[in-house]
This record gives structure tokens, sequence and C-alpha cells, in this order.
């Protein structure tokens, strides 16, 4: 799954209007460390078996075993671990950690966005736990840091509903993505189909990514939480309204050509050019 955040529209030399172009992210620094983690360990358990078979004994979330259920260190150890059997497992994930993780660290910093993925990852796991020893789903052993980046796709669908992920190889946009993705998880669920402990890793990783972002600023009112600075709930306000208006001036621009713009409008989508440049500067 590839995703990539719309380029502002810039005037070109020749008084132009350029098109939006796919962007890579670069690398923050927790996403860069959590990339390096869980390829190294993919690649340290295939390589080197009995280190692989130690590994995924002892830090998978195993709900096979009452004794195991209780040991917490695998409710973060399972969200390094990937099926050795196929790549696309670690691949897919990894690509969404790429696309999307480095928009929320910046967003967030760094110490909060590893909380967040953390929290994420081990609430699918807790679920999972869960809903296995009352028999509502089949006992087994879940790896993989699908929670935490199901957890992302979820937070980004809510502050920035104008990214845009490749589905199936087609782009669509993220909140679009993001309905398709919970109805096949919910209807492989129900239905008991394969990998249904794995969906529920990520409903429960989406459920707490949407949860947080939706109800964390209404706590802050309530209990008057003060944070030391700005806020990210202040930082997504500023950056809607800047969005809602560099909207407006594009359409303005598609309609009137760029010649059509004041000053002022020309300063705003200035400001919004550089907010993006600064997405790259780490």
């Amino acid at each position: 799954m590839g995703i990539y955040d719309r380029e502002y529209y810039q005037e070109e030399p020749h008084g132009g209007v350029s098109r939006p172009q796919f962007r890579f992210p670069s690398l923050t620094p927790v996403v860069k460390y959590l990339l390096i983690i869980n390829i190294s360990v993919y690649l340290l358990c295939i390589i080197i078996k009995p280190v692989g078979y130690f590994i995924y004994d002892w830090f998978s979330v195993d709900s096979t075993s009452t004794a195991r259920s209780f040991q917490l260190w695998r409710l973060i150890g399972y969200q390094f671990l990937h099926d050795p059997r196929s790549i696309m497992h670690l691949l897919m994930n990894m690509l969404g950690l790429y696309f999307l993780g480095p928009t929320l660290e910046k967003f967030w910093l760094s110490k909060k966005f590893l909380i967040f993925y953390l929290v994420c990852g081990a609430s699918g796991g807790l679920v999972y736990l869960f809903l296995s020893n009352f028999g509502i789903i089949s006992d087994g052993v879940l790896i993989g840091a699908s929670g935490a980046i199901l957890g992302m796709l979820a937070v980004c669908a809510i502050l920035f509903p104008h990214f845009v992920v490749f589905f199936l190889f087609f782009p669509i946009p993220i909140r679009i993505a993001s309905i398709i993705l919970i109805a096949m998880y919910m209807l492989n669920i129900f239905r008991g189909g394969p990998n249904a402990g794995g969906d529920v890793a990520h409903l429960s990783g989406m459920a707490v990514g949407a949860v947080y972002v939706l109800l964390w600023p209404m706590l802050q009112r309530r209990y008057k939480i003060a944070l030391p600075g700005n806020s990210w709930e202040r930082k997504f306000k500023a950056y809607s309204e800047l969005q809602k208006e560099v909207d407006r001036i594009l359409a303005k621009v598609n309609e009137h050509g760029i010649n059509s713009l004041t000053k002022k409008e020309r300063k705003t989508l200035e400001e919004a050019t550089k907010m993006e440049q600064m997405k790259s500067k780490y």
C-alpha cells in the first residue's frame, strides 16, 4: 500500500500551474529505526533458524497457553515479527510504515508517535487474547505490525483526508480505503475466515487510533489537561484552516488562472508550499 501527499500547485516559470506529483517521504528518526528493527529481525530469523525459533517462541502473542497469555512483553515483541514463509507480510507493513509514519512523527514529534505506534499494536494483541480466551475466535499465534500500521491509517484518514493511497493498484482517498478495509476485516471475522485473529488486531489498532485522535481533544477540554507548548489539536486546527483556504485558492486558479490571485492568496500558497517542504526536512 503506497501513499502520496498531494503536492500544492505552484507557479511554473512560464506562468503555468504544475500538477500534483508522487513524492517519496524522507525518513524520520523513529520510523527509520522501526524499519531497521523489523527488517533486521526478519532477516535474522530466516537466516539463523535456531535464533528464529527462539524469538518466535518467546515474543509472539500466543493464546494457546494461559501462561503465555499473561506474558505482557509479547504485546510489544510480536509487533516486530512477521511471517517467515512470505516476505509480503513484512513488505506490506513496512510500506505502510514508510509512507504513513513520517507525516505523523513530524506532526506529533518522535516520542508521542512511538508511544502511539506501540499502543495501537499492543491493543491488537490484547483484544486478540481476550476474544480467543472467551472462544469468540480460534486460539493461535499472532505476529506482525499490522495493528500499529492500521492505527496510523485510521489517524491519517481523520487528520489528513487529502491523502490518497494505492489500493489494489488504484489510487483512492484514504478515507474510502479505510472504510473498505474495515468492511473486509469485519466480514472475514464474522465468517470465521482465514486470519480472522489477525483482522481482529487490525480493527483494534484502527479503533484505538480513531478513538485517540477524536476523543483526546475532548478529554483535554473536559478535564483541563494542560500540555507544554502547542498541542496537536491547535496544530491540526491551523493546518485544517490552511488546507481549506488552499483548496479554495486552487479552485480559483483552475477557473480563472494564476494571474487572478491576490497578493494575500499568493502568500497563502507560499506558506502552504513551505509547510510541505518542511515535511521533508529531517
